[in-house]
């Protein structure tokens, strides 16, 4: 199986390649942007008639949830209409299409963790540009697995996990907000889910929408306060409520998802948000 990975250097990419070794049978094509623009329709085409995959996991994406608020045309360019391309390409070519989407495409107004039939709803510029490409792989129709994950973190690039650690070994308290409710996800967790559907070798007939973060739920307040005491540091965490940091782009306060489809078509175990903690930040020691 040739398996085409954009978005290469990013958290998910990364985390990808780190388990490459278990998966023998596998070819991978990593990609970023110096190896593919995902915003150029004839230069994925290219590659694509050039590398012939089997299955595209799209991890690439515009993730500056704030910046995007400022940039719009460019969060749509890369999470809406490069989104396109990609499907349009996957149906012409017969490649299943893995997309990678977001719980902020809801409005976080629920009082029960979403399903992937819930409306979506999203606040911000960037949840808008997520939805847009979920509706572009709609649209167009090839077989696609569109994931949803959620607060994503791992031992690569810039992350809250890695900042928070940053920020509590140098200030003696941090004030984090407590009144956002989701579920922090281990990109090494998402990883191997995603590993392990492809050597399942499942294939959807159409658009198959799933819901995909570790166990468990916590308040960014929470996931911060965890990191503190994991690593034993003298950093004192304190609750604020959102107002209290005010931020350009608007954030669901709840997006806990339910994970009871993913479980059903794949495998019923998923690791709980603190114990994946633990073993990325082990992995940072």
């Amino acid at each position: 199986m040739k398996i085409l990975v954009t978005g290469s250097d990013g958290q998910l990419g990364r985390s990808i390649q780190q388990r490459i070794s278990l998966y023998p049978d596998f070819s991978f094509d990593f990609t970023d942007i110096d190896q593919l623009d995902i915003t150029d329709y004839a230069a994925i085409k290219s590659h694509i008639e050039n590398t012939k995959p089997d299955v595209i996991v799209h991890c690439a994406a515009y993730t500056a949830v704030d910046k995007a608020e400022e940039e719009k045309e460019r969060a749509h360019l890369i999470n809406a209409t490069a989104v396109g391309y990609l499907a349009q390409l996957a149906l012409e070519y017969k490649i299943l299409l893995i997309h990678i989407s977001t719980d902020f495409v809801f409005d976080g107004f629920s009082n029960k963790a979403y399903i992937e039939e819930d409306s979506a709803q999203p606040i911000s510029i960037y949840g808008k540009s997520k939805l847009a490409g979920e509706e572009a792989i709609i649209k167009n129709g090839p077989n696609a697995i569109i994931i949803r994950t959620s607060w994503l973190y791992s031992e690569y690039g810039h992350n809250f996990a890695k900042t928070i650690l940053r920020l509590a070994a140098e200030r003696p308290e941090l004030k984090i907000v407590s009144d956002q409710i989701g579920t922090p996800t281990y990109a090494g967790d998402l990883a191997d889910a995603i590993l392990k559907i492809l050597n399942l070798n499942y294939r959807p007939n159409g658009v198959q929408i799933f819901h995909y973060s570790n166990e468990g739920m916590a308040s960014w307040y929470d996931f911060a306060k965890e990191i503190v005491e994991i690593k034993k540091l003298a950093c004192i965490v304190h609750p604020i409520k959102t107002e209290e940091y005010p931020l350009p782009a608007s954030r669901p306060a709840y997006s806990v998802m339910n994970k009871e489809k993913f479980k059903r078509y794949f495998f019923s175990e998923i690791p709980e948000w603190k114990k994946s903690l633990k073993i990325c930040l082990e992995n940072l020691s």
